[in-house]
């Protein structure tokens, strides 16, 4: 059976947000076929789009999965309901937030799922947090590593590392 390597991003700005990153990755470890490789470390950032609203806490996970990307994608919006995530409108807060950013190299949409992310190229408190596990990965469209988008993003929202890591 294929094993893919597939990075996802976590961000929460509503309640305890530190505990809402570590919850999902928790979280994450529990899902059959999944396995947690390794995590960024926690970076605050400014919100994005809407800017009225309380700083992120942002976060990368590697993962290891057998599971296709349209598989694992209702899994991870499971586990953002199960950790207490409404509707909320484009950019506005959220408790916790679980995005697909880059599956093994694989461009996919179904209409559902789309990977890549097709925003992250230009989401610092994307990049910056992927750069420090996987600077070296390519992006399958545009052709770029992680560092190189890091370089010509033109997001000037401030990330900045925090002094927390995700607990596995």
């Amino acid at each position: 059976m294929k094993t893919y390597r597939v990075f996802v991003g976590l961000g929460s700005n509503m309640g305890e947000r530190e505990l809402q990153l570590n919850n999902a990755t928790h979280a994450l470890q529990k899902l059959e076929a999944v396995k947690v490789i390794w995590t960024s470390s926690i970076y605050e950032t400014d919100p994005f789009g809407k800017v009225d609203q309380p700083r992120f806490l942002n976060a990368v996970v590697e993962l290891e999965t057998t599971l296709a990307p349209e598989v694992l994608y209702p899994r991870l919006k499971a586990i953002e309901q199960e950790l207490g995530r409404t509707a909320s409108e484009r950019w506005g807060p959220r408790e916790i937030d679980i995005d697909i950013l880059i599956y093994d190299g694989h461009v996919h949409d179904d209409g559902n799922v789309t990977v890549p992310h097709p925003e992250m190229e230009q989401r610092k408190f994307v990049l910056v947090p992927l750069n420090e596990i996987a600077p070296d990965l390519v992006h399958p469209v545009n052709g770029m590593t992680v560092a190189e988008m890091v370089a010509t993003c033109r997001d000037t929202g401030r990330v900045v590392k925090s002094l927390h890591h995700i607990k596995l």
